[in-house]
Formats: C-alpha cells, sequence, structure tokens
C-alpha cells in the first residue's frame, strides 16, 4: 500500500492506493473507497528488419516506400539521430544515395513543427533505420551515412 497526501485547490486529500489487479486499483480517498480503471499499457511495437539486396529492383524502389534497410549488424556510430522526439513524417534518402554534408535526409514532425534533419558530413547511405511513421526518441539513430 502506498499513501499520499495531496493538496488540490487548498482542500487536502488523504490517498491510499491498495491492490492493483490487471488495471483496476483499489485506492482510498479520505475514507471512501474507489476502484479506479487504468489505461491499459500498450503493447511494445515489433520491428521488422528488412534486408534489401542489391541490383535494379532495389534501386528502383523509392525512397517512401523504403523499410529499414541493412546487410548485417549496423554501424551506428557514424548515423544521423533524432535530435528530439518525434514522428518521421518524410525519408528523402534510400540505401546507396551519396549525400552531401547540408542535405535534408529526414523530417521529423515535433511539437507540430517539421524539422528537417540534415546530414552532418557528406559520404554514401549505408542504411535507413526508419520508416515513415515511426516514432522516435532523442538519439535514436535514423540513417546511417559513411
Amino acid at each position: 500500500m502506498k499513501e499520499y497526501k495531496y493538496i488540490i485547490n487548498g482542500t487536502e486529500y488523504q490517498v491510499t492506493i491498495g491492490d492493483i489487479v490487471e488495471n483496476i486499483a483499489n485506492v482510498t480517498v479520505n475514507g471512501e473507497d474507489y476502484k479506479v480503471e487504468m489505461e491499459k499499457e500498450p503493447e511494445p511495437e515489433k520491428k521488422k528488419v528488412v534486408v534489401k539486396t542489391g541490383g535494379a529492383a532495389a534501386q528502383a524502389a523509392p525512397a517512401a516506400a523504403a523499410a529499414p534497410a541493412a546487410s548485417g549488424p549496423v554501424n551506428t556510430s557514424n548515423a544521423l539521430k533524432a535530435p528530439l522526439p518525434g514522428v518521421i513524417i518524410d525519408v528523402k534518402v534510400a540505401v546507396g544515395d551519396t549525400v552531401a554534408a547540408g542535405d535534408t535526409v529526414v523530417v521529423l514532425e515535433a511539437m507540430k513543427m517539421a524539422n528537417n534533419l540534415d546530414a552532418e558530413k557528406g559520404g554514401k547511405v549505408t542504411a535507413v533505420l526508419v520508416k515513415v511513421g515511426d516514432s522516435v526518441m532523442e538519439d535514436t539513430p535514423l540513417v546511417v551515412i559513411e
């Protein structure tokens, strides 16, 4: 049992949280018992890693439809990382593309604003680790440029 003391708008509340079974908690507020239904935690999304093979068919695929691609383990030390949490709304490069420093490679929506994420250095895109619609946290690797 956990006990808390809250003051809301000048009124003091003594809150005790008892047993929690699945998503129902037994809560006592100032001596009155309540059953509180909590929001269920979403199940973690399982991400698939798709390995692209070389060839004309792989190069003809549009960047927007590209799934996370890599050939073997990905060295993320050279990856462009998300500067803040958000949602990927555009991926402007594909594996095999050559980019210059300052080229926009990913567009990240954060706090209702679209943020262009630019390549920090020039090189070849060796892995695209996100796709349109992915939610990312700060420091999540997005695109590897070597």
